[in-house]
């Protein structure tokens, strides 16, 4: 009887090891399932943002074929617009900053309308100077566009989608080729001087102590530095004349 009621609670207590067992099992199991769930949950609340932020930045462009601005008897269309503003929405928010918010809508399309405008008058000059673009340089750059995709048809789908066909594109080569001729030739920036460049360095290293990043040497990044100084004085060159071409042009802005 004993002998019996040994075998009895030994099985009962078998019984109950494995039930334990099985509820910490389950019970693993069930935390695996509600962080997947919650991991999930959170990648369709980021989807979702990112959906709705793209809908307010699709919200903020124009009829591709609508007459945004007139600089001198040349039309500004929507599709140059939303490309120029695409640009301009990706910026921002690379600051953090949100384009399509109330305080930053009105600047969004300001600094948009100002880009056109800009380009415009610039490439204008350019033709009245002589600058062009050779069929080899725009073949050359054209090349090296669709080097940046695996298969000719990912490079086709991709200019479908950017609204634009082939010869659209080649001519936005061509501009891009022409404007730059003309900033190299016609935009003299002047010497960065050893003053601004430590200045520079000097700025930065302070920011970068106070957030406790690690600051390089002066000669690792003086390079850097007198490039960037000078693109940036060449960029307040490039607005100053194209202020000076504004006094003497019709712009006639209809957006």
């Amino acid at each position: 009887m004993k002998k019996m009621m040994f075998i009895l609670i030994t099985g009962l207590m078998v019984v109950v090891l494995v039930a334990c067992g099985g509820n910490e099992e389950s019970k693993e199991a069930e935390n695996d399932v509600k962080a997947k769930t919650a991991e999930t949950d959170q990648q369709k609340e980021q989807q979702k943002e990112m959906e709705e932020m793209q809908k307010k930045l699709e919200a903020q462009q124009v009829d591709e074929k609508k007459t945004v601005a007139i600089v001198n008897d040349e039309e500004i269309l929507g599709s140059d617009y939303n490309s120029t503003l695409a640009s301009i929405q990706g910026q921002m928010q690379k600051m953090g900053q949100d384009p399509t918010s109330k305080e930053t809508a009105e600047q969004v399309k300001t600094q948009t309308i100002d880009s056109l405008v800009g380009q415009t008058l610039i490439l204008q000059e350019a033709d009245k100077k002589g600058y062009k673009a050779s069929e080899a340089d725009i073949k050359k750059q054209l090349d090296e566009t669709k080097k940046q995709f695996k298969t000719e048809k990912e490079f086709e789908a991709a200019l479908k989608q950017s609204g634009m066909d082939m010869k659209a594109f080649e001519t936005q080569i061509a501009d891009g080729i022409k404007f730059n001729q003309f900033v190299e030739k016609e935009v003299t920036a002047g010497k960065v001087t050893d003053e601004e460049i430590q200045k520079a360095y000097d700025q930065v290293a302070e920011q970068g102590k106070s957030t406790g990043q690690e600051v390089p040497k002066f000669e690792e990044v003086k390079p850097q530095i007198e490039q960037s100084l000078q693109q940036q004085k060449q960029q307040e060159k490039l607005a100053m004349q194209v202020e000076e071409l504004k006094k003497n042009v019709k712009i006639d802005i209809k957006i």
